[in-house]
């Protein structure tokens, strides 16, 4: 039978234990696991939060909405049209048609998220099951796909998104198409990319020694180990999806009047520029300051996942 450690049998050993001190006694640090880390590094990245903090805002905003607006967002009176930044009624001032600025700026973050996050969103499954399928078969699968991916690269993102929605049609649902469209080639790239590194690992070749099949693997080894980098640089275009939808609404491919929508505001206050260039920039504003965000933020995200052990 294996004799207790005591004090007495540590003092026999050599080892030299005082009269107060007691037993030390294994104490279990649970383990954060990567995302765990992930999520304490950028707690602490005060630009990152900050970023984090004002796309939590406009996106309560956006939900909350049609409650909080101080003022119908589309009833208008040519009385009243252009009012300056500041006006007692009109907080924000009034549009050309003297609809409140303010309402009409809450309400259209509502469509200018939409339309700017769900092709991003559609772009990562779709981009990511199409890098993944051909990083990890690779041989003329690769080929094939790849090759039909660089097609679309000839094309300058703008340029496709506006020939697109041309084709398709104003609408919301064809600015989403369009941009969808733009966007699956550069996810797949990066899938295709981060996958092919990593096809050689020993985990998955110990996976194909236990016999679990190709879809298998991908799902579960393959998928959990670049989804990371996949949803970081898809998070880096919501910006310019933002931006891009804004553009299509406001050459008259998006969204349609009256609906409230930066880009399509920016649109309608174009003739105003001049007589009141404050109510007629804020559009624009609020679109630089949310794709600043989503930029600023995507940065902290990358910084976060770079954890040196």
């Amino acid at each position: 039978m294996t004799a207790p450690i005591t004090a007495a049998s540590m003092a026999l050993d050599g080892g030299v234990l005082s009269a107060g001190d007691a037993a030390p006694e294994a104490a279990f640090v649970p383990s954060r696991g990567f995302w765990g880390h992930v999520g304490h590094r950028l707690v602490r990245d005060p630009v990152a939060m900050g970023a984090g903090a004002v796309i939590l805002l406009v996106v309560l905003i956006a939900i909350l909405s049609p409650w909080i607006t101080p003022m119908d967002p589309y009833k208008g009176s040519m009385l009243r049209r252009l009012k300056h930044v500041g006006d007692a009624t009109y907080w924000l001032g009034s549009d050309e048609l003297g609809r409140d600025m303010i309402s009409r700026l809450m309400l259209g973050s509502r469509l200018s998220l939409f339309i700017g996050v769900t092709p991003v969103l559609i772009a990562f499954v779709i981009g990511s099951a199409i890098g993944i399928l051909a990083g990890y078969v690779g041989g003329w699968t690769n080929t094939i796909l790849m090759r039909t991916i660089d097609v679309f690269f000839a094309f300058p993102s703008v340029l496709l998104a506006i020939a697109l929605s041309g084709a398709l049609g104003a609408g919301i649902f064809n600015s989403i198409v369009s941009l969808t469209c733009v966007f699956v080639p550069q996810i797949a790239r990066v899938a295709e990319s981060v996958t092919t590194g990593i096809r050689k690992r020993d985990y998955i070749d110990a996976a194909k020694l236990s016999g679990a099949l190709p879809l298998t693997i991908m799902r579960v080894q393959v998928l959990g180990n670049v989804v990371g980098p996949i949803f970081v640089y898809a998070t880096s275009l919501i910006s310019v999806s933002m931006i891009l939808a804004s553009g299509l609404s406001f050459l008259g491919l998006g969204v349609r009047p009256p609906e409230p929508e930066w880009g399509l505001m920016l649109n309608t206050l174009r003739t105003a520029i001049y007589a009141n260039p404050v109510v007629a920039a804020l559009p624009g504003v609020c679109i630089f300051v949310v794709s600043i965000a989503f930029n600023l933020f995507s940065d902290g995200l990358r910084a976060a996942m770079e954890i040196r052990q």
